[in-house]
């Protein structure tokens, strides 16, 4: 067949239909978008939850969201950057991290509902895939239910965003998945290893390779860990250092806010230009114009009066 030139006529022009910004920008997808908000009609107004989970360079972020017609709500939310409050200072974006961050806005969610007595969750992981149930009791509230909405990132076997599911559904929020997607799941047997899961949770993925590295190439490990190595962290204590964290989540989840060093609000008011109210602007006319003629003004305009007759 020969090439065939298109031709975009102005009919076609005429129809164009522009996209939404954020899909001109590649920020949403919103074919996955439309069935993460829609609720069902007999649902009425009640909000349709998603564990929204997003990753930087720097840290993990955690948010419960539901939407309205105005935008996107966010119940909670949790940072990475939070964790070193809890003795995690080293490796805030790794899957291990994201699992407690996951935790963390879990236990927040549901200190915030008054449910976090209620429902705990699993206090002690063991790597085995369980879901948050509801109580035996009839007048008993059920239990918190959301989506996880990972976004535009790719969902293979063994990525982060799962670790971050699996710490909010440890923490005790009921979030409806399957186990096919953790770390230990394999794909022809289609069956899990429950320790290869334990493995991650717990921060044995990088201790492992702490291992392994230094006996291959000591010099590089000392430069890729050497913030672990500063604060006396080695292999083996990775298990207890996490072990310790997440208690400490659980004990205490409350956003408390860091010490700033300076009132930056005030710092930056006191190069804020304030606003003059109409009675100020006027006043500030007047004034204006009484200086202009105690300084001469009147003579000017004698002196402009003479060159006229003239």
């Amino acid at each position: 067949m020969p090439f065939v030139k298109v031709v975009k006529s102005n009919a076609y022009f005429s129809r164009y239909q522009v996209k939404y910004r954020r899909r001109r920008e590649g920020k949403t997808d919103y074919y996955a978008r439309k069935r993460l908000v829609v609720q069902a009609k007999n649902k009425y107004n009640a909000p349709k939850y998603r564990l929204v989970v997003r990753f930087t360079n720097k840290q993990v972020i955690c948010q419960i969201v539901y939407a309205r017609i105005q935008g996107d709500f966010v119940l909670c939310a949790a940072r990475s950057s939070e964790l070193p409050r809890y003795g995690i200072k080293h490796g805030l974006t790794n899957w291990t991290a994201a699992y407690a961050t996951g935790l963390l806005v879990a236990r927040r969610a549901l200190h915030k509902l008054g449910l976090a007595d209620k429902y705990e969750g699993i206090a002690e992981p063991d790597g085995t895939v369980s879901m948050t149930e509801a109580l035996d009791d009839e007048d008993a509230p059920r239990p918190f239910k959301c989506f996880l909405d990972v976004g535009l990132k790719r969902t293979s076997t063994g990525a982060r965003v799962f670790g971050a599911l699996k710490g909010a559904s440890d923490g005790g929020i009921f979030i409806p998945h399957s186990e096919k997607r953790f770390p230990g799941y394999d794909a022809e047997s289609k069956q899990l290893d429950a320790e290869v899961l334990k493995k991650y949770i717990f921060g044995g993925h990088v201790a492992e390779y702490m291992e392994s590295l230094e006996e291959e190439d000591d010099e590089r490990f000392k430069k890729q860990f050497a913030t672990y190595l500063a604060d006396g962290i080695g292999s083996e204590d990775m298990e207890e250092l996490y072990q310790n964290a997440y208690a400490a989540i659980r004990e205490d989840p409350t956003f408390k806010p860091t010490e700033k060093p300076k009132d930056w609000k005030a710092e930056s008011l006191k190069y804020k230009v304030a606003r003059l109210t109409k009675d100020q602007r006027q006043e500030r006319i007047q004034k204006k114009i009484q200086e202009f003629k105690e300084s001469g003004g009147d003579a000017m305009e004698e002196d402009a009066e003479e060159e006229d007759d003239e």
